[in-house]
């Protein structure tokens, strides 16, 4: 109750509600949290509380999280003068990992490295069913932990040691990861694309009149871009290329996915519309992702009112499933 209000919500566009029949590329950041902690060194042994508190240069504790801290005004200066405070965007300052590397990322460094080596070993017994099961739960897991550690530091009234000052930081961090990704994308004249929803983590970049061949090729060229642009271990990768598509709102999206140049057959996927959701009835379900995939395969609108007005017909005459 004595710590201050999260400030910060992570960054979700609305997207542009229509079919989409150009290429969609979406990239994402791999662990964007874990990362941003990792590669600024955030950490509550590393916080040197707010910029404004600083500024007064008293040793005079002052709030910190749901605690006091003080930083002697000789400390701050030497740490000044030698370039070793890094200031996250909502105004909080850090020491950089050469004067301390901080709990938190030395925790989730060593999580993220298990994992990969998780994952390298799910490549090398290809043919052990029961233990790619074993392995791909154990690697979930590990992901889980390493997401939740950002939930524990911001978690101010159920949590065991909430600090706001931590929290926020990888929020506000993680909101402007993506608006300088966003920016480098529709400032680069060569890719000649826009991003027309971005998610927290994710963004989805419309490549007007390009082929899916192209598509791939500016993505692997973005998502390098990005990259490079950030500090270890931040890693923006190609997550696959959506043809047709329909962005809805936010979080309800539906697409062809294709995940490499050379997929012949594209896979259906749809997030939050309702052929996913268990709220409504199958019928419902059943019937939309067969009119969105007749629009996917066929772009004709006159089959998808020919095939919905067959199923009305079936329901009205009650010779549909009573399950449905």
């Amino acid at each position: 109750a004595h710590m201050r209000a999260p400030e910060y919500i992570p960054l979700i566009l609305e997207p542009e509600s229509r079919f989409y029949s150009d290429p969609v590329i979406v990239l994402d950041f791999q662990s964007l949290y874990p990362s941003i902690i990792i590669g600024y060194n955030y950490c509550f042994s590393t916080c040197l509380g707010r910029i404004e508190h600083l500024i007064k240069a008293s040793s005079q504790p002052f709030e910190f999280g749901a605690y006091q801290l003080r930083v002697s005004p000789s400390r701050l200066q030497k740490l000044l003068d030698e370039e070793l405070i890094t200031v996250s965007p909502c105004g909080v300052a850090f020491v950089k990992s050469s004067v301390r590397e901080g709990v938190l990322p030395r925790m989730l460094r060593e999580i993220l490295d298990t994992r990969l080596m998780v994952k390298q070993s799910m490549k090398v017994h290809k043919n052990n069913s029961a233990l790619q099961r074993l392995l791909h739960s154990r690697q979930l897991g590990l992901k889980l932990i390493a997401n939740v550690t950002y939930g524990y530091t911001a978690a101010n009234f159920s949590g065991r040691m909430p600090a706001i000052e931590v929290g926020d930081s990888v929020v506000s961090k993680g909101r402007e990861t993506l608006e300088r990704a966003i920016k480098m994308v529709e400032s680069n004249k060569e890719w000649g694309c826009r991003v027309c929803y971005g998610d927290t983590d994710s963004m989805f970049v419309l490549v007007p009149g390009r082929s899916r061949e192209e598509a791939f090729a500016i993505g692997e060229k973005i998502a390098e871009a990005v990259t490079n642009d950030n500090p270890h271990p931040v890693k923006l990768k190609l997550e696959k290329v959506y043809q047709p598509c329909i962005l809805q709102t936010k979080k309800r999206y539906v697409g062809f996915m294709y995940e490499s140049a050379d997929q012949k057959e594209p896979v259906y996927e749809a997030k939050g519309i309702e052929t996913v959701r268990r709220d409504g009835c199958p019928a419902a379900a059943k019937i939309l992702e067969k009119t969105l995939r007749i629009l996917f395969e066929t772009y004709d609108v006159s089959k998808v009112k020919e095939y919905v007005c067959r199923q009305f017909t079936k329901i009205l005459a009650g010779r549909c499933s009573i399950q449905d």
